[in-house]
């Protein structure tokens, strides 16, 4: 159970549309490349129609702040079948880097699928509490150059750990032990400053372990603005929404 999964749902109903071409995408989509399930009618760069207002605009303010930055999206939404199929594939890639065996029950095993379940939100199928990215209603997304060049924010989207924490850079400027590690964690520090403060003017909330997660109208968002509902939640195609 997540923070914010007891907050009640109240679906406004609003379609789940493609970005539009203002907002620049980063191809190949990475987890369509790992074999992630999405299905011919599925496409990993849509959002709920209000979302995508909101994003256009964390676009202008960015943009109005720094002519040469730009959005730039990493994934928006997920099928529960290819979040269930993430969540596997997170927990072997760490199990792999960390040289622990995925088939073997272990204190580390255990260790590593707690620590996954940090960053990757369960695939539950329960209506009432289903995945963010799910809803339509979340965006992981970064900061490129305006040659569409992403720029270097101190770890990849997804990396699994502290490195990943919203203001970690700013813990490790506090601590560094020489001019070079302190410049270059204060310089990680205010990109991730910059896209938090675009996105949560024009309206999302932050995931508090991931400085690439904003959402905006699903429950996690509700929680952080101290909201009793939420507005969007799990998204299904049917013959009355394509």
């Amino acid at each position: 159970m997540r923070p914010w999964s007891p907050i009640p749902i109240q679906d406004c109903g609003e379609p789940l549309l493609p970005l539009p071409s203002d907002l620049l995408r980063l191809e190949p989509h990475p987890y369509v490349a790992a074999g992630a399930p999405y299905g011919a009618e599925s496409c990993p760069f849509c959002l709920r129609q209000g979302v995508i207002e909101r994003l256009l605009q964390a676009q202008r303010l960015l943009q109005e702040r720094n002519t040469g930055c730009r959005l730039a999206i990493f994934d928006a939404w997920r099928p529960l079948a290819v979040q269930r199929f993430m969540v596997a594939y997170a927990i072997a890639e760490e199990c792999k880097r960390l040289g622990v065996d995925p088939h073997l029950p272990s204190a580390e095993l255990e260790a590593v699928e707690h620590e996954v379940g940090r960053f990757w939100a369960p695939p539950s199928d329960d209506p009432a509490t289903p995945p963010p990215h799910s809803t339509g209603a979340a965006v992981d997304l970064t900061l490129a150059g305006s040659d569409g060049a992403t720029l270097d924010l101190g770890s990849p989207i997804d990396a699994i750990g502290a490195v990943s924490e919203p203001d970690h850079f700013a813990v490790v400027a506090r601590e560094a032990c020489d001019s070079e590690q302190r410049n270059q964690a204060i310089l990680f520090q205010q990109r991730r400053d910059l896209l938090a403060s675009v996105m949560l003017e024009a309206g999302f909330a932050q995931h508090p372990n991931e400085w690439w997660h904003f959402s905006r109208g699903d429950q996690l968002w509700a929680w952080r603005r101290g909201d009793h509902q939420a507005i969007y939640g799990r998204w299904v195609f049917s013959s009355s929404s394509s």
